[in-house]
């Protein structure tokens, strides 16, 4: 008698297991691409809003052409031509390396609205009072600037947080590959595809009313 072998099956408790670690995943890459993105960000910022004209023709230029192209064509890009110039990075690495330049691109922009809104008015009394530029930075334009910037800063990062899915391209299991790859074992994609958008709203919406919260308190 011949035997029927079945491919497929259904959805079970440790496929829901494997779509938690892939979420604890894209957390992960989201976290380490969006603090050095903003970081390299806001250096950039500032060192096209202090008007240095190398910054300006060299900075400029870059971060408009990483802002315009798809990511997803930056992705391929760089983890097939990267291993052509010696560095043979993984699709974890690579992702990081390409989210933190395309955090950083749109985060420079951000950065520098934060810093021209603090008016010119404002910081030469700061420094009038003797403080230096340093202090100045530190003392009025970071805590006025920021609070201006930080509502667009949250949705820089929650954007980031939504792109790290397409670095499943390279073949990283974030939440993303990771439905793609029970959805062709199970048959299941509404299922599958639900779960994965729960993930995604559990991990965005703490952020966004955090956010909210604080900008209510800072409103008071």
């Amino acid at each position: 008698m011949t035997e029927t072998i079945d491919f497929f099956s259904g959805f079970g408790a440790n496929d829901l297991w494997f779509l938690a670690e892939a979420a604890l995943r894209t957390l992960w890459i989201s976290i380490l691409s969006i603090a050095a993105g903003t970081f390299l960000g806001a250096l950039c910022g500032w060192l096209i809003y202090e008007g240095k004209i190398w910054a300006t023709l060299t900075l400029t230029p870059v971060l408009d052409i990483f802002r315009s192209v798809p990511l997803i064509i930056q992705l391929v890009l760089f983890y097939n031509f990267a291993p052509i110039v010696g560095l043979n990075l993984d699709p974890f690495a690579s992702g990081v390396v390409i989210l933190t330049i395309y955090t950083a691109a749109l985060v420079a922009n951000v950065a520098r609205g934060g810093i021209e809104a603090v008016g010119r008015p404002m910081r030469r009394a700061a420094r009038s009072l003797g403080m230096s530029y340093w202090q100045d930075m530190r003392y009025v334009v970071l805590p006025i600037g920021g609070r201006a910037i930080f509502p667009s800063w949250i949705g820089v990062a929650l954007g980031v947080m939504k792109d790290s899915a397409l670095v499943s391209v390279l073949g990283y299991v974030e939440l993303l590959k990771a439905s793609q790859i029970l959805i062709t074992r199970t048959q299941e994609p509404f299922l599958i595809l639900s779960i994965a958008g729960a993930f995604y709203f559990a991990l965005s919406f703490p952020i966004s009313r955090y956010a909210a919260k604080l900008e209510e308190r800072w409103a008071q």
